[in-house]
């Protein structure tokens, strides 16, 4: 068991909606400043373990990437830390263009 679920763009985007989750693009900065989905924070993957205490909470926690494979890392590692409610967009934010959703500019 991976201790995290993998979620599609429609089910991302209805949660966006809801305002019930927190976002983190796990991208490069380099990849993030081409845009964000969003309201995301921009936490690199390698960033993820000092970064720990910002995820905290009971907010469902979404992570995502280009194209799905280092948020599934990220998510992965929060859930081996005991942290619940963990999802992975699946397809990253090629899947999220795919289905018809834009990105954002980036707030620095």
């Amino acid at each position: 068991m991976t201790g995290y679920m993998d979620i599609d763009a429609a089910e991302l985007h209805r949660l966006l909606a809801e305002n019930k989750i927190l976002l983190v693009d796990v991208r490069t900065d380099d990849e993030a400043d081409r845009g964000i989905i969003q309201d995301a924070l921009n936490i690199p993957l390698h960033m993820i373990p000092l970064k720990m205490d910002e995820l905290s909470g009971d907010k469902p926690l979404v992570f995502y990437c280009h194209a799905g494979v280092r948020s599934a890392q990220a998510a992965a590692f929060m859930a081996s830390k005991g942290r619940e409610h963990i999802y992975n967009l699946q397809g990253g934010v090629l899947a999220w263009g795919k289905a018809g959703y834009s990105l954002h500019q980036r707030k620095k």
